[in-house]
């Protein structure tokens, strides 16, 4: 059974984890098509969006504990540390695949998001939950630790604190709270239309300057260099003026209309 299906519709990919009768958790079959589907889109040039939402009660309940049985009787050395997609494993890439795709990555969340569900939307650039969802790093109630790439994810969103006593406590928060705390970007009492909503707005701004700006806080997020981050900035910049899709945005903000890039 296809655990992820993806639509692809007016520059707007929609990834759907499709598993809801299990509430989406996640089975080793499930995190490949994950990774699988954000593969998919790094080369697309026809998507400017992508929205990630979960088919059911819930966006996604985190591991599915019936493999926690077949994880006890494998090696865990074999099974965790390998890296298989750069720096990192399967469980890892398919929250960081996320940040791969060269578009704005939106995450529609309900019901519950729990650990590797979690991890999973921290990849995204944005979160929109709606306020009864609940939401956990759930991986101390198993006794484990984030391994599903948040490490790199999470620094980024939340602040030290908040991010260690969610971490040791496996506590859930609902999603105000989880706002608060930097997990959430926004609420909605229909978080999968105002993605949508999202996605779309930005589909009709620049193709080359939205991929731009990612790629410029992604590097920004990840280096220290003051000096590299602002020639990055220029060089960034120097690529995108008088190119046609600028040349497109400023003739259609004189003409008042909507661009229409090629």
């Amino acid at each position: 059974m296809a655990r992820v299906s993806t639509v692809i519709e007016n520059h707007v990919a929609h990834v759907t984890l499709t598993r809801g009768d299990k509430m989406n958790a996640l089975d080793v079959e499930m995190v490949d098509s994950i990774i699988a589907a954000g593969e998919a889109l790094i080369d697309n040039d026809d998507v400017r969006a992508v929205v990630v939402s979960g088919e059911g009660a819930a966006f996604c309940a985190g591991l599915d504990v019936m493999n926690f049985a077949k994880f006890a009787n494998q090696d865990p050395e074999g099974l965790v540390m390998p890296r298989t997609h750069g720096n990192g494993n399967s469980f890892q890439e398919v929250s960081l695949v996320w940040r791969r795709v060269p578009v704005p990555v939106i995450f529609a969340l309900h019901g519950v998001c729990y650990g590797g569900g979690m991890q999973i939307a921290s990849g995204g650039d944005i979160r929109i939950a709606h306020p009864d969802t609940k939401l956990a790093i759930m991986e101390m109630k198993w006794g484990l630790v984030p391994d599903m790439g948040g490490m790199i994810t999470f620094p980024h969103l939340m602040r030290a604190d908040h991010l260690r006593r969610l971490t040791y406590t496996a506590d859930q928060v609902l999603a105000p709270q989880a706002m608060e705390m930097g997990l959430v970007t926004e609420l909605s009492d229909d978080p999968l239309q105002a993605a949508q909503d999202l996605a779309a707005k930005i589909a009709l701004k620049s193709p080359s300057a939205i991929r731009a700006a990612k790629r410029l806080l992604e590097f920004s997020e990840t280096s220290d260099d003051e000096a590299a981050i602002l020639l990055k900035e220029s060089r960034e910049q120097t690529d995108l003026i008088g190119k046609p899709h600028q040349m497109e945005v400023i003739a259609a903000n004189m003409q008042k209309r909507d661009p229409v890039f090629k």
